[in-house]
């Protein structure tokens, strides 16, 4: 099979492909540092379900490896995700199943039921719902996922238990609590991240992260860190890695279907936009159907291999970036460092400060704010420069899925009011020049005298059929007496329905009790068909359909050069 085939099917034999010596180092650093991250959530994440804590060190080990064989992104890691905790514990919960050991057997379905619904999507295509994510929104995205990573190592780096949600409401907590925060663990954390960020200005080719870990873990045997109060991962029980295959019988269950669904929702949901937000950080697009069958690998493995249900990790990828990881040979590390370092290095690990895991989650955050990006979306455009912050505020308060659903929300309620209130313009004539000319925007141009010219620059649909009318008879009632003629200038009406087409007959019947002519020029053939088959063609006579509006304005001329006009049929005849 050629290896163009081959990578459009297995999206990992196209990077192993191009792979150059050159990026083995930033690859396995940054492996190295996505499995160190990786394991504190492995590890408390499946207490949101219920669940054993080896459930989330399967999901979170197979996870990776099941993404980065059909995963497209190169820089992509998956992993657990509260959110999608969350919906497995209310599927769990609305189950009434009470036993761990059937509790982890229905999770083991969810996982496969997630992974089957996510490539059964990317089958049909359904990864357009993806294009609704603007680029301001991605940018607010990543800086809302930063500041919600800052203010959740609150107890990593304070060891005060914060129990407040949100952004602002944990700061609140710890300030009226402060005399309870740990100078020890407030030290190990400060001063991890002075190094970390030492060495990204300083020597950015350094893994700090790794480094960071194996300094911390000498520390903490060194001076024994546990005693002093400063806690760290803890003990971790043995695994056993084995297949594990979920009761397939119930895969007909409607109520798992519908926990699957919604779990499959959420999951991609937020993963679809941690895909696109990163991948913009590096010029690239992102197949959205593709994506789904990578989340659906993901999800498979990891059901198959004893875990549960996983998204997009916003802090994994946040981790692999900053530390420079360039291709799935990243998760691939990452996996397998991860498996080793259970097998082998449990009591090492064990000992890494839960206060070094927050200080690599908030000097990845930091990298994640994209101030430069927001200084250019502000100059372009301060609509889209709101819709960034409030994709920010919204994700940082409110969590990533409703922040999100609320910011697509806005935006798609601000391109409706835009697309309901369109710009309508008028032509006409620069002296000394060809072409027509915007009167407002060219302060030299002047009306045609006994013709007005507009340009609708929008579609023409049921909603907002009634404001166009209504601006176009306003138009025409300000014109002067003695006009003749009426042009809309179609050119930009790419769609006509047949709302819109009521409101072009009754401009054509009110225009034509005053005696002035209706025309329409540059109808695409799609409209023009429309306009054909409704008998509105006729209604305003063949002359007065036109190629384009300076074709309108020659046969104006021309007509007024013979003395004669061109009305448009009888009122009555339109009925």
């Amino acid at each position: 099979m050629p290896l163009g085939e081959l990578a459009k099917r297995w999206p990992i034999a196209g990077q192993l492909g191009d792979y150059r010596a050159a990026w083995l180092t930033p690859d396995l650093a940054a492996g190295v540092s996505v499995a160190a991250v990786s394991l504190p959530s492995a590890v408390a994440y499946p207490a949101i379900a219920g669940l054993p804590i080896e459930v989330g060190l399967y999901a979170t080990i197979f996870s990776m490896v099941g993404y980065a064989l059909v995963g497209p992104s190169r820089r992509l890691m998956v992993g657990p995700d509260t959110a999608t905790c969350i919906i497995l514990a209310s599927a769990l919960a609305s189950t009434g199943v009470v036993a761990q050991a059937d509790r982890v057997s229905l999770t083991l379905l969810f996982s496969f039921l997630v992974g089957a619904l996510c490539v059964a999507a990317g089958a049909l295509r359904l990864g357009f719902i993806a294009n609704f994510l603007s680029r301001p929104m991605l940018t607010g995205f990543l800086a809302g996922i930063a500041l919600s990573l800052i203010v959740g190592q609150i107890k990593r780096m304070t060891g005060v238990s914060i129990q407040s949600q949100g952004l602002l409401r944990p700061l609140i907590e710890l300030s009226s609590h402060l005399q309870a925060v740990h100078l020890p663990t407030l030290a190990v954390g400060v001063g991890t991240l002075i190094f970390l960020r030492a060495l990204r200005y300083g020597l950015p080719t350094v893994p700090a992260a790794p480094v960071a870990i194996l300094l911390a873990i000498a520390l903490s045997f060194g001076i024994d860190l546990p005693g002093r109060g400063v806690a760290v991962i803890g003990e971790i029980p043995p695994v056993a890695f084995t297949v594990s295959i979920p009761p397939l019988d119930r895969l007909a269950d409607p109520h798992l279907l519908s926990g699957a669904l919604a779990i499959m929702v959420v999951g991609f949901g937020s993963g679809i936009v941690t895909a696109r937000s990163f991948a913009m950080k590096d010029g690239r697009s992102v197949d959205a159907d593709q994506e789904l069958f990578g989340f659906g690998a993901a999800n498979l493995f990891s059901g198959f291999f004893g875990g549960f249900p996983v998204s997009a990790s916003d802090s994994r990828t946040a981790v692999n970036y900053a530390i420079g990881g360039r291709t799935q040979v990243t998760a691939l590390i990452a996996a397998g460092t991860l498996a080793t370092a259970l097998i082998l290095m449990a009591h090492a690990l064990s000992a890494v400060p839960q206060a070094t895991l927050g200080a690599i989650l908030i000097s990845a955050a930091i990298d994640l704010i994209d101030v430069p990006e927001f200084r250019t979306i502000r100059r372009l455009s301060r609509t889209e420069f709101r819709f960034a912050l409030l994709t920010m505020i919204l994700v940082a308060v409110v969590g990533v899925l409703t922040g999100i659903l609320i910011a697509i929300a806005a935006t798609l309620s601000h391109l409706l009011w835009a697309a309901s209130n369109p710009r309508i313009a008028m032509l006409g004539r620069m002296p000394g020049s060809a072409g027509l000319f915007k009167l407002h925007r060219f302060p030299d141009a002047e009306p045609i005298p006994g013709l007005t010219i507009v340009v609708l620059q929008s579609a023409l649909v049921f909603f907002n059929a009634e404001a166009v009318q209504r601006k176009l008879l306003r138009i025409a009632d300000a014109t002067p007496e003695g006009s003749r003629w009426f042009v809309l200038d179609a050119a930009a009406v790419n769609t006509l329905d047949s709302t819109g087409l009521k409101a072009l007959e009754e401009i054509r019947t009110r225009l034509a009790k005053r005696g002035i002519a209706f025309g329409i020029a540059d109808l695409n053939s799609r409209a023009r068909r429309i306009v054909e088959r409704s008998g509105l063609a006729k209604h305003l006579g063949e002359h007065m359909l036109f190629p384009s509006a300076e074709a309108a304005v020659a046969a104006y001329d021309a007509a007024r050069r013979s003395g004669r006009q061109a009305p448009n049929a009888p009122v009555e005849t339109a009925r």
